[in-house]
């Protein structure tokens, strides 16, 4: 089966956590975080979760694959405020100081990463893939669109340049033919 992921597995008190790592962002397994938790979550328990701190996925286990639903991080601190035990105190200290950082610090090359650019006033979300990056295309009017309250200049004019097809008047060079180090208009 070719949707199975492989988990990263934690202990804890002789008792397994298995966590994935999606998207740049943590997933735990909602059987495992149960018993950590000394309760019996089911499904049912993750219906107070937004649909996106919520996913069933198939993961491996002793090389067979099982359906198992995981709850992201911030669903996770949900279920540890929502069924509250007090040894909920230490193990989320646990996942914060260990977990957490572990899962993050496994970088791998090969996959896409996550990365944030300041342009403009905003904050827009690139992807970093084989040494490139690159802008979500519902972002792309915002970053073409001309403030119009002031001038622009700088970098910022240089990259809408570019993406207009300027790229003669950026390096100042017109629209005539090439002679000897000058274009001639």
């Amino acid at each position: 089966m070719s949707d199975c992921f492989e988990p990263i597995i934690f202990t804890r008190h002789h008792r397994q956590l298995r966590t994935l790592l999606l998207e740049n962002q943590a997933w735990f397994c909602l059987q495992d975080t149960a018993r950590l938790m000394g309760k019996a979550l089911d499904e049912r328990a993750t219906w107070k979760l937004d649909a996106d701190q919520r996913r069933t996925v198939w993961l491996e286990a002793n090389g067979q694959c099982s359906k198992q639903l995981l709850i992201s991080e911030s669903g996770l601190f949900t279920m540890l405020v929502h069924h509250y035990v007090p040894e909920n105190r230490a193990l989320r200290r646990w996942i914060t100081h260990n977990v957490l950082p572990t899962l993050h610090n496994k970088f791998e090359p090969h996959l896409p990463n996550l990365r944030a650019m300041n342009w403009a006033g905003s904050t827009v979300g690139l992807l970093e893939w084989q040494s490139k990056y690159w802008v979500q295309l519902n972002d792309m009017p915002e970053l073409l669109m001309e403030p119009q309250t002031r001038r622009i200049g700088g970098l910022y004019r240089r990259f809408l340049m570019l993406l207009k097809g300027n790229w003669r008047e950026l390096f100042g060079m017109g629209r005539g033919r090439y002679e000897r180090g000058n274009w001639s208009g």
